[in-house]
């Protein structure tokens, strides 16, 4: 029996109770939030193991909780919409979630979509306590000895540099806010109108990528952040 906890998030109670019914029998612990404020205050309390999160909510809604929870936690989140269009589905995922359904959905394949997520999440955490060297197509990063090389040669990075590329790389996928960069990286609080993370990505790209204009490692998410991919 699984022993996971998942937070249900939506404003309507037939769609809660229905999931909740099929999560239960899957043997998966519940919890109930109706508004995307009750999911991000949930997240701060309780050791949760995956997020089914609405998009269309009142006080906050999904894209404003995901982009919040995405800020401090890497749990797996799966959106809901009504909206089938592919642009809602990039938004969905280019916010922080890993997964997307469209309502009218069928218990059954959200249920496939919740194992699949904490499959993967189980792996990629027990994998990445034990690495030392982050490879990804040429691009290499020691954690112990905090040195970078591209293609066997070494990049001497900075190490605020290094600092921003350690967090992006560690958390891959996941979208940075600009402010939440700077405060994790140089440990301030930050203002808006603060040009230094946009500065140092700029440099970063200058040494890791073969066109900066054209990244390959660290891409922009427009409006939101930064993010480590391939």
């Amino acid at each position: 029996m699984s022993q996971q906890m998942v937070l249900i998030v939506d404003d309507d109670k037939e769609i809660r109770d229905l999931i909740e019914i099929y999560l239960k029998n899957e043997g998966y612990w519940t919890i109930i939030a109706k508004t995307g404020l009750e999911a991000i205050q949930t997240v701060e309390k309780e050791k949760i193991d995956l997020i089914i999160l609405d998009v269309m909510m009142p006080v906050v809604n999904g894209v404003d909780a995901c982009l919040k929870i995405r800020e401090k936690h890497n749990i797996p989140i799966i959106m809901l919409s009504a909206k089938a269009e592919d642009i809602d589905k990039i938004l969905g995922l280019s916010v922080g979630a890993d997964d997307y359904l469209t309502k009218p959905f069928n218990p059954l394949e959200l249920i496939a979509r919740v194992k699949a997520q904490i499959r993967r999440f189980t792996k990629l955490n027990t994998a990445s306590s034990t690495a030392k060297i982050l490879e990804e197509d040429g691009l290499k990063l020691d954690l112990e000895s905090g040195k970078v090389f591209k293609q066997e040669i070494e990049v001497n990075l900075t190490p605020i540099e290094f600092s921003i590329l350690k967090l992006l790389w560690v958390n891959k996928g996941q979208v940075f806010k600009i402010g939440t960069l700077y405060e994790r990286v140089w440990g301030q609080e930050y203002f808006e109108n603060n040009n230094t993370v946009m500065v140092h990505i700029r440099k970063l790209r200058e040494k890791i990528e073969d066109n900066p204009r054209s990244p390959q490692y660290v891409f922009t998410v427009w409006g939101v952040g930064y993010k480590f991919a391939i």
